[in-house]
């Protein structure tokens, strides 16, 4: 209740710009052709989907550049409109069961303190982008740079992810 309370003043202490990303997030329709392009684009892209997806490089608004960074921060935008529910149910299957997997391993090497913390850190991790990077895409989280793991566009992540997953295997 204190936290809810303070927060008109905190959003008095914010630059503009930042004042106008909050407003953003919390309304995208409000400029939907400028700062709020992101989310509006993202939504119809997920809603147009379907079902079963209108096929792959099918995708109106990925395919016709409506749908911006499409192959980073977008993925799960342009992966639901060619792949519909069905796909997205079965990549979100394979997310539950990776995560389950560290962390039933990280639990199970409880022995070896290093093993277990990076392992529960990597689950931890690669739990949060999923969230981040799902719930931006649907709008209701900000727009951020947080890639979907192992599905977005970017060496580092995936050298990064590959790499830790590479090392909790093998030991």
């Amino acid at each position: 209740a204190v936290g809810a309370a303070l927060l008109p003043i905190a959003f008095s202490f914010l630059h503009d710009y930042q004042k106008k990303r909050v407003l953003i997030f919390l309304n995208p329709e409000e400029d939907a052709l400028g700062a709020g392009y992101h989310i509006t684009q993202s939504k119809i892209a997920i809603g147009s989907g379907g079902f079963w997806g209108k096929g792959y490089k099918k995708g109106t608004q990925g395919q016709l550049l409506f749908l911006p960074e499409k192959h980073t921060d977008f993925m799960f935008a342009a992966t639901t409109e060619e792949l519909g529910f069905v796909g997205v149910f079965i990549i979100l299957t394979a997310y539950y069961f990776l995560i389950k997997t560290l962390f039933n391993k990280a639990f199970l090497s409880k022995n070896n303190r290093v093993l277990f913390l990076f392992t529960l850190g990597i689950a931890i991790q690669i739990w949060m982008q999923v969230f981040i990077n799902i719930g931006m895409n649907i709008g209701i989280l900000p727009v951020t740079g947080i890639p979907l793991p192992f599905l977005s566009v970017g060496g580092s992540s995936i050298m990064t992810l590959l790499f830790s997953i590479g090392v909790i295997y093998s030991s």
